[in-house]
């Protein structure tokens, strides 16, 4: 149960808005995309036309100046209804935009962020490497500086939106320093020396286009720097709470609609003559479920509301992506054992979920990664002696 005022009149028309949106341009295209892999790129154009890419983009760059996250909230929450992970609109506006909203000068904005409004650019975000996952301070792609460019060489894995992005912030490394010798890069699609590799075959998110990005040689302007290029690491620390948190949001998100999915099933399907529902053992699961789901939102919606009042901090950033990750996990987990075995059928809400909820402990820092943090908020940093 969500707290009575949370949403406003204004963030209520906006949900009907993007539900109506979700009914007309993204449930009919779903059968396609499950075919071929893939997002095709007229929804994100039909979204530009309706406002609902980077709306946090002010009017000057074709957005709606809107900055509070429920508005992000609501569009994951609706996307979640409809059972759709592989749109990667949350992605766009809410890990990878900000770079641009924070970072970018006018001229960037000018080029790079109305293009993100309109869908005529997806965005997409490249840190992590075959060598270095969790850790973005051991990168080894790097970046020479060579007259009014630089020239990036090196490779990413994992990028989600890498086979559609138009434009690519890459972090890569500027000098030896291990955390502030890093910059932020945008590449551009055609860029010479800039290749995509393979798209991933992935256990879930089969929709989302996830890749291998190569970097050989590759010139990029200087006028695509954002910010000094040696602070970078900084850039991404300051975003990786907001990254967490749209994490958060979505596993919270799932896990509703699959509860909500479930309670329908266990309802309808009978077994020795009665209802699952009348079982003690299925009321005790959903009783249990119920709980953790709206402990889980709870949290996530204080969150939010930190954020939008700029209060948001690197450790509750981390546990609210550590608690609604490990949640979704245990909640997809006990509704595919009350589904049964058309639990694991592929063509149940609930079999698709199960397997897209897996890497959401693992994307924007693992589990693990969230509890180093929260610790280090708590106890202070490990010391060599301690090690």
């Amino acid at each position: 149960m969500r707290a009575h005022g949370y949403f406003d009149a204004d963030h209520d028309a906006f949900r009907e808005s993007f539900r109506t949106f979700c009914a007309r341009e993204v449930v009919p295209r779903q059968p396609g995309w499950d075919k071929a892999g893939l997002v095709d790129r007229d929804v994100w154009l039909a979204a530009g036309r309706q406002g609902f890419l980077v709306p946090a983009a002010d009017e000057a760059y074709g957005g709606l100046g809107i900055t509070d996250l429920r508005y992000e909230q609501v569009m994951i929450e609706e996307l979640a209804a409809v059972h759709e992970s592989g749109f990667g609109l949350g992605l766009h506006n809410g890990v990878v935009a900000p770079y641009l909203l924070h970072a970018a000068t006018r001229s960037q904005k000018r080029r790079f962020l109305t293009r993100a409004v309109t869908g005529e650019a997806v965005l997409a975000i490249a840190i992590t490497e075959p060598e270095a996952g969790s850790d973005a301070a051991a990168l080894r792609t790097r970046a020479v500086e060579d007259g009014d460019h630089w020239v990036l060489d090196g490779a990413k894995t994992f990028i989600s939106n890498g086979i559609t992005a138009d434009l690519v912030l890459v972090a890569a490394r500027t000098e030896p320093d291990r955390r502030h010798g890093i910059g932020l890069f945008v590449v551009e699609s055609g860029t010479p020396g800039f290749t995509r590799g393979r798209k991933l075959d992935k256990l879930g998110l089969r929709t989302q286009d996830t890749a291998e990005l190569f970097f050989g040689g590759c010139r990029v302007p200087k006028q695509n720097v954002l910010g000094h290029p040696g602070e970078g690491f900084v850039q991404l620390t300051r975003q990786f709470a907001q990254e967490r948190l749209v994490v958060a949001m979505s596993a919270v998100a799932s896990a509703e609609v699959a509860l909500q999915d479930t309670i329908a099933y266990v309802r309808e399907r009978q077994a020795f003559g009665r209802p699952l529902s009348a079982f003690q053992d299925t009321r005790f699961r959903v009783a249990s479920l119920r709980t953790e789901v709206d402990v889980a939102q709870a949290y996530v919606d204080q969150c939010v509301l930190a954020a939008n009042a700029g209060a948001l901090d690197a450790p509750s950033a981390a546990q609210a992506k550590l608690f609604a990750t490990e949640m979704l996990g245990r909640v997809v987990d006990d509704c595919v054992q009350m589904h049964g075995g058309y639990g694991y059928m592929w063509e149940y809400p609930i079999c698709r979920a199960y397997a897209d909820a897996r890497v959401q402990r693992i994307y924007a820092g693992t589990s693990e990664i969230m509890k180093d943090i929260i610790s280090r908020a708590m106890l202070g940093p490990v010391s060599k002696g301690d090690a």
